[in-house]
């Protein structure tokens, strides 16, 4: 019985490996393609950042604080994510203003923006009447479901993030090392600090649509994360970062079609499993010698 259990199973991940062949020859599948890498690659870049400077906290909070964006589009029934994105650059700079102009601790800061954030969100989400499936593909991500002008703007998402960010590679890397000798050395920290913000929040509200509110700040930590297991030195790790986003989103979307499973929650799940291998590696590494 068992024996037959799994030649069923395996003849059944043969059929799908097959329907994913298929699938990969319809656009909305190339483009869920496309849109994995880029926003593999954004995600693993921005990421190295938001990990070294210790901005996860921030970076989830504006994910879950788009919530009310989500909301506004539904309610105003235009395209969510043209709601996102003014939303989440204005929430990104208005709460790193507050983080400098208050004596509370950033987490401090942070939690207090993100509960009334949140609490807007859930009393305009409850105003929403009939079918809520914009919300909930927002939600929990579909990446499946982007289209050309999804594309569009994280490709320039993308190359505004790669030429702020490499441009000024070495200024990066000294504020994010050390603030106050990057201030000392000319560095312009606080056009940096408020420059990157805008770029975060603006990948945040891109990718939201691939990966969801829920899950969105996973897509930029565990890359990071991982890559920074595998190498200390900042050229390599910034590489690993971008190999590991972009690889684990396609091997997700793949998982996605074989399994027929959520798009967005399958792309995070790769990446935690990719995680978990790599720290078992290096813990194991590290026993070993």
């Amino acid at each position: 019985m068992n024996l037959l259990t799994d030649v069923q199973s395996i003849l059944l991940a043969i059929t799908n490996s097959d329907d994913l062949v298929n699938l990969l020859k319809f656009p909305f599948m190339q483009r869920a393609m496309i849109g994995a890498v880029l926003m593999g690659i954004l995600g693993g870049l921005l990421g190295s950042f938001v990990t070294l400077r210790q901005l996860s906290f921030f970076s989830h909070a504006v994910g879950h604080a788009a919530l009310v964006g989500v909301a506004l589009g539904v309610l105003l029934n235009t395209n969510p994510t043209w709601m996102l994105l003014p939303f989440t650059l204005v929430f990104g700079v208005i709460v790193l203003y507050l983080i400098d102009k208050t004596d509370l601790a950033s987490d401090s800061v942070l939690s207090i923006v993100l509960s009334g954030a949140l609490a807007i969100g859930v009393i305009l989400t409850s105003l929403i009447k009939g079918y809520r499936g914009n919300l909930m593909a927002v939600l929990f991500g579909d990446i499946l479901a982007i289209d050309t002008t999804d594309l569009i703007l994280t490709l320039v998402v993308l190359v505004g993030s790669s030429i702020f960010l490499l441009s000024t590679l070495r200024s990066q890397i000294l504020l994010t090392l050390n603030p106050d000798v990057a201030q000392v050395q000319g560095v312009p920290v606080q056009l940096y600090r408020y420059g990157f913000v805008v770029l975060l929040s603006l990948a945040v509200a891109v990718a939201i649509k691939a990966v969801g509110v829920l899950l969105v700040n996973a897509f930029l930590v565990i890359p990071a994360s991982t890559a920074k297991l595998m190498s200390h030195h900042f050229s390599r790790f910034l590489i690993l970062s971008v190999i590991v986003g972009s690889s684990s989103s396609i091997v997700g979307i793949m998982v996605s079609g074989v399994f027929n499973l959520a798009s967005g929650p399958s792309i995070v799940l790769v990446q935690f499993l990719v995680f978990v291998i790599v720290f078992s590696w290096v813990k194991l590494g590290i026993k070993a010698t």
